[in-house]
């Protein structure tokens, strides 16, 4: 076997190592065959040996068929590497539009560098998170996968690792692809695609090639009550032989329920009720009896789920165009257009509608007086009624996010310099629009005033004339814009130095220019919507530049030493709005050393040690104070906080509000790194494959999450403040969310693959078994700097899980015109979320942790090549319709009962797949 092969055969021969199981080490190529230099992410050198000293995993086009992958992010979230990232379902009940995200193993989303052809596109959001809804599915030709830290070469947020789509290039023809997909259990969830692609013009020929293609997807939702598993808050379970209930539910409610508070002379406790609970003795349809009730607080609670979705409903078009012309033999130059227009609509539970209740008015003698005691009634301060608007519909949040993306560039040749530059332009937009479930703020308060509607009446008893009041009172129309611009210039180069006893020494030098704008504009407050919290307004810039340079230097034959030096600086945040800048004007030095050592033809090792750094965010370091929505999970008033003032505690056990805001003293986190890894093929069917790698962040930006808050809220006194309530004017103790740069972080881990390639008389078989075998998932306790915990197999106080396993096994019979794959999907078990649950045999609540089993799941696809030209592919998701376990974690989301971001919540699934080429 040897090594330098030339480039196009290995890269899929490479890629295929991933994915579908190819030769590691791949025979060599032919005298006669011109050798070709390309440049690999995670360095800046030209080379003809695409096995560097850094771990990089590549997916060809065929690979990425294979995997059955519909989208961007169900290509790159199902790699053993990743770990922690934001799915689609997150949209219900938050603002991020549909965002998903990469995150190279675990360390986290904002760390892990997305690149378009090498370049970086405008981020969602003030940060450096892209939204893989931005790339442009059916342009993509292969992707590149650094795990490894390359802040030396690409500077900021590149801690975790870098992945680079390569779009099509050069292609003449064209291809139309169409897929249809649905899951067996109904034709909730179903999804489709429809691609064309088209080039024309050989650049060696012809002297130029322009590019086109463009793609519609359509997803259909999936509503919780589509699925078992997901149907409901008020989760029934078995556990070691004994039944409980995990109650979830809310009492924000229909009927309303009722809240009183009394004067401090009174010594009174405030008491919760639900009229309809003592007038009836049970609670109406979709309520339960809370299992937080008490002697005071007797409320019914909402079954919020019955409205959630599991799978949000969206659209999703995207062009991708590019034109390259030959200027001389040895320089081209190129501009390339990317743009995508994602329609997301999502939809949660009724919204919340809290409401006052005049003392002596009809509705306060029918529903609250005879609930109260005399005294009681001599000694009101406030009367609250907690209401859902279920008669208005679900809340339904459609977001457009428009993506943009333009650059110019040049690329060649120049004497005895390879060189590339480009100008982009990039632009991620989104409206933000409400498009149901949402009351006007004048006709609510006005049909409340006039007692036009009942909020004390259970589902289905509205009149008529007041069902036409309500739909006439409901909001439609964008609540805010926001946009992320990012302008900048790079340019680099690369040549060969001089001899040494292994070949050539290489250096490579260049630079870049960033300028990141983000703007928000509210459109609707809450004059116009009922109990709203406006958008804040942002205008914030921040220009940033670095430079860089690498050498490589081949010792001798077989040992090849790389390093590398990057010195970036970040300027203060520009607030626009408050007329000044914030934070301070940051630089920042990281250095990376490499090497790789290939003793024989079939073996490789390879090691590298490196330092990084990111930035904070602009909003990290600009956002006032503003509301955030509410905890994840119901808590008691804290003890000192009813001391200090029992006005401002909610009644019961409920959410709070949280309120969220920026630090302008947050600095830079810093990062140290190693990799240490071989790659080893014994014989022609069987290699193995496996990088240690670790990464040790300090300085990382942390905040204290709920339960360490609420826990000891003596300790993190500092972190209540209180929130107002719009609808009401009642102010009530709310949680802050403040990042602070005290943390620290230690991931370890081990990336691994095995391949095992066979022909038979038949056929050829390649079978591939991958994974990454954490090690360490180990971080300091948020508001500490030397108290450590971790998630390991465990749902830590992060509000997540690192997997000690994840496993994937992948296996491919090619048998002339037909091919079947069948691919395993493990991850290991994990002791779940700590929760109240109610003991039905006690009658008790009691405190404890599941144990949430191991998930395991096969797939398969079959692919038949009519023709050179023409394919089918029919594939099976899921095959066995695997549930999510269950789990009673209360967070990412409105979804209760399992968590979406570690199991498939659609069940087994069929697909077709038609492709032509012409």
């Amino acid at each position: 076997m040897n090594l330098q092969e030339k480039i196009g055969a290995r890269h899929v021969r490479l890629a295929l190592a991933v994915l579908a199981g190819s030769a590691l080490f791949a025979g060599a190529a032919g005298a006669e065959e011109q050798i070709q230099k390309v440049e690999i992410t995670g360095s800046a050198i030209k080379r003809i040996n695409v096995e560097g000293a850094l771990p990089v995993q590549r997916l060809s086009q065929e690979a990425i068929a294979k995997s059955g992958a519909t989208t961007v992010a169900d290509l790159i979230q199902a790699l053993p590497s990743m770990q922690g990232f934001t799915i689609e379902a997150v949209a219900a009940g938050t603002n991020s539009g549909g965002r998903v995200s990469a995150n190279i193993h675990g360390i986290g989303e904002s760390y892990t560098l997305v690149l378009l052809n090498g370049r970086r596109i405008a981020p969602q959001g003030s940060g450096s998170t892209i939204n893989l809804n931005a790339i442009p599915m059916s342009a993509v030709q292969s992707v590149e996968i650094l795990t490894d830290g390359a802040s030396a070469l690409y500077g900021s947020d590149a801690i975790g690792g870098v992945i680079n789509f390569i779009l099509k290039k050069n292609m003449q023809g064209g291809n139309v692809e169409a897929q249809y997909r649905q899951p067996g259990q109904s034709g909730a969830g179903r999804n489709s695609y429809a691609a064309l692609t088209y080039g024309f013009g050989d650049l060696e020929e012809n002297r130029y090639n322009v590019l086109m293609s463009y793609r519609h997807d359509e997803q259909a939702a999936m509503k919780s009550t589509d699925r078992e598993f997901s149907k409901t808050a008020y989760l029934p379970f078995m556990h070691n032989g004994t039944p409980y209930v995990y109650d979830r539910t809310s009492t924000a409610t229909i009927p309303a329920n009722v809240s009183v508070a009394f004067t401090a002379d009174s010594k009174l406790s405030p008491v919760g009720f639900s009229p309809f609970l003592k007038a009836n003795g049970k609670c109406p349809a979709l309520n339960y009896e809370s299992l937080v009730n008490t002697a005071t607080v007797q409320n019914c609670a909402f079954d919020f789920v019955t409205m959630v979705e599991v799978v949000p409903e969206s659209k999703r078009d995207s062009f991708f165009g590019k034109a390259t012309f030959k200027a001389t033999p040895d320089i081209n130059v190129f501009t390339e257009m990317a743009f995508s227009r994602l329609d997301l609509t999502a939809r949660i539970a009724a919204n919340t509608a809290p409401f006052t209740i005049t003392k002596g008015t009809d509705m306060y003698t029918k529903y609250v007086a005879p609930n109260l005691t005399t005294a009681q009634q001599a000694a009101i301060r406030t009367i609250s009624g907690n209401y859902r608007t279920y008669d208005w519909g679900p809340r339904a949040s459609q977001t457009l996010t428009d993506s943009a993306n333009f650059v110019v560039g040049a690329e060649g040749t120049v004497g005895a310099w390879d060189f590339g530059t480009g100008l982009t332009w990039s632009r991620n937009k989104i409206d933000e629009r409400y498009v149901g479930g949402y009351a006007k703020n004048t006709e609510f308060r006005d049909m409340l005033a006039k007692n036009q509607f009942d909020p004390f009446a259970p589902i289905g008893a509205q009149s008529d004339a007041t069902k036409a009041l309500i739909a006439n009172s409901i909001f439609h129309g964008s609540i805010r814009e926001a946009s992320t611009t990012l302008k900048s210039i790079d340019a680099h180069g690369s040549r060969e130095l001089f001899s040494l006893p292994g070949g050539k020494a290489q250096i490579a030098v260049g630079g870049d220019y960033r300028n990141y704008h983000y703007v928000q504009t509210p459109n609707a407050d809450s004059t116009m919507i009922y109990n709203f919290n406006a958008s804040p307004a942002y205008d914030l810039e921040r220009n940033n530049y670095g430079v860089f340079t690498e050498v490589n230097a081949p010792v001798i034959k077989g040992l090849e030493i790389s390093g590398a030096a990057r010195y970036d600086t970040f300027e203060a945040v520009k607030n626009a709005i408050a007329n000044r800048t914030m934070g301070a004007k940051e630089s920042s030095s990281t250095y990376k050393v490499s090497a790789r050592w290939q003793p024989s033809q079939t073996m490789l090792f390879r090691a590298s040690y490196g330092t990084g750094f990111k930035a904070p965010s602009m909003l990290d370091i600009g956002q006032p104070l503003v509301n955030a929505g509410f905890t994840a999970s119901s808590w008691d008033c804290p003890a000192n906080l009813a001391k200090e003032n029992p006005n401002f505690c909610r009644i019961g056990k409920t959410q709070y509000n949280v309120i969220s805001g920026g630090n302008e003293n947050l600095k830079p986190e810093k990062s140290k790194q190693y990799t240490l890894g071989f790659r080893i093929e014994p014989t022609a069917s069987f290699s193995i494959q496996a990088d240690l790698w670790d990464v040790k962040l300090r300085d990382a930006v942390s905040s204290v999450n709920e339960a360490q808050i609420f826990a000891d809220p003596v300790k993190f006194r500092e972190l209540f403040t209180t929130y107002t309530e719009p609808s009401t004017g009642n102010t009530y103790w709310a949680k802050k969310t403040l990042s602070i740069n005290i943390g620290q972080t230690h991931n370890q881990g081990i990336d691994w693959e095995t391949t095992y390639r066979h022909r038979f008389g038949f056929g050829k078989l390649d079978s591939t078994l991958a994974g990454t075998y954490l090690l360490k998932a180990d971080y300091t306790v948020p508001g500490t700097s030397n108290v450590w915990t971790n998630d390991m197999n465990f749902f830590g106080i992060d509000d997540a899980v690192s997997f000690r396993h994840i496993v994937r096994w992948t296996n491919t019979l090619e048998t002339g015109a037909f091919s079947n794959s069948l691919v395993a999907n493990y991850r290991n078990g994990y002791t779940d979320a700590e929760q109240s649950v109610r003991n039905m045999n006690t009658k008790v609540n009691e405190t404890l942790r599941l144990h949430v089993p191991s998930y395991l799941t096969f797939d398969w696809q079959g692919k038949w090549a009519i023709t050179k030209a023409a394919s089918l592919r029919a594939g099976i998701k899921n095959i066995a319709d695997r549930n999510p376990p269950l789990t009673l974690r209360a967070s990412s989301g409105h979804q209760v009962g399992y968590d979406p971001r570690y199991a498939d919540t659609m069940g087994r699934t069929f697909y077709l797949t038609g492709s032509y080429n012409f």
